[in-house]
This record gives structure tokens, C-alpha cells and sequence, in this order.
């Protein structure tokens, strides 16, 4: 199994977090990573808003009635905004970045969980106020961030679905 493979496997969805703060060292590896992400025609279009103060990153928990609740023990929050106007692939392009800081937070020892946020009832809005994002951006997501207060196992490879798998 390649190094690759196995970061793969072990990435899982981190929802409980222990109170231990991020260092501010590894939140800045998993932006470089994030920026190092590839987008279309390399526009660039995606921006990140970091949090590190727990009672904003608390009221992120406000943002969904279901699928934000990660954020009530979260240490540090990463916002994935993107400028819609420079490119229709936009949210590919989020997407790609946020799952780069997503394996760089594996990497690092940290648990991460991804959060929709676009297109999700208000969710948008709340995020927007809390983390100061300017309206010509689009909120794709956030990404919480912690020291792991949970285990997951990795995925079983016997398991996965490899009847998706077509040629």
C-alpha cells in the first residue's frame, strides 16, 4: 500500500473534537496544500477564511438544523469561498481545495470534517456574517478542525464499492 493509499484509507469524518487548540503551524501547512490545488484554467478562484476563535466557530453550529453540530467542539474552522464570476467551475474547484485541506489535516494528525454550506437553507448567510466574507464570494463549505475525540476505523478495502468501477 502506497503512503498515498493508506492516508486515503485512514481519512475519515471527524465530529468530536478535543479541547486542544490547532497550532497555527499546521493550519498553515493545510493552506499551503489548499493552495496548491488544482483549478480550472488555474484561476484561482477560492479564498480561506480561518477561524480560530471557538465562540464564532460555536454559532457555525447554528448555520444547519442537521450536519454542523462538529463545530460545538471544534478547535479551528476553514471557510471555502469561492468568486463565482471566474470560472463556471467553481464549485469543482472548492471542492478540490477543500478535500486537499482535508487529507492535509489527516496527514497532520488532525481531525476534519467537511460541512455544506452552499445552497443549504441559510446556512450561507450565518457563515458569511460570522466569518466577514464579502457578498461576491460563494461559501462552499467549512472544514472543522481538531485533535480527534473519536476513532474511526479505516475503510476496509473488501468492502468498498468496486462494482462503480466500469473498463
Amino acid at each position: 500500500m502506497t503512503d498515498f493509499e493508506s492516508l486515503c484509507r485512514s481519512r475519515r469524518s471527524i465530529r468530536k473534537y478535543k479541547d486542544t487548540p490547532v497550532e497555527r503551524e499546521k493550519i498553515d501547512t493545510m493552506l499551503r496544500c489548499a493552495l496548491m490545488s488544482p483549478s480550472s484554467k488555474r484561476c484561482n478562484p477560492w479564498e480561506f477564511y480561518v477561524l480560530q476563535d471557538t465562540a464564532l466557530i460555536r454559532r457555525m453550529a447554528e448555520c444547519k438544523t442537521y450536519g454542523a453540530q462538529m463545530m460545538l467542539t471544534a478547535q479551528a474552522a476553514v471557510v471555502v469561498a469561492v468568486d463565482a464570476s471566474l470560472t463556471d467551475t467553481w464549485q469543482a474547484d472548492g471542492a478540490i481545495a477543500a478535500e486537499h485541506l482535508l487529507l492535509a489535516a489527516e496527514d497532520l494528525g488532525l481531525g476534519a470534517c467537511w460541512c455544506q454550506v452552499y445552497g443549504r437553507d441559510n446556512a450561507e448567510d450565518l457563515v458569511r456574517r460570522i466569518a466577514d466574507i464579502p457578498s461576491s464570494l460563494n461559501v462552499l463549505c467549512v472544514i472543522s478542525l481538531g485533535y480527534k475525540d473519536e476513532e474511526r476505523r479505516p475503510y476496509d478495502t473488501d468492502k468498498l464499492l468496486y462494482s462503480k468501477i466500469h473498463g
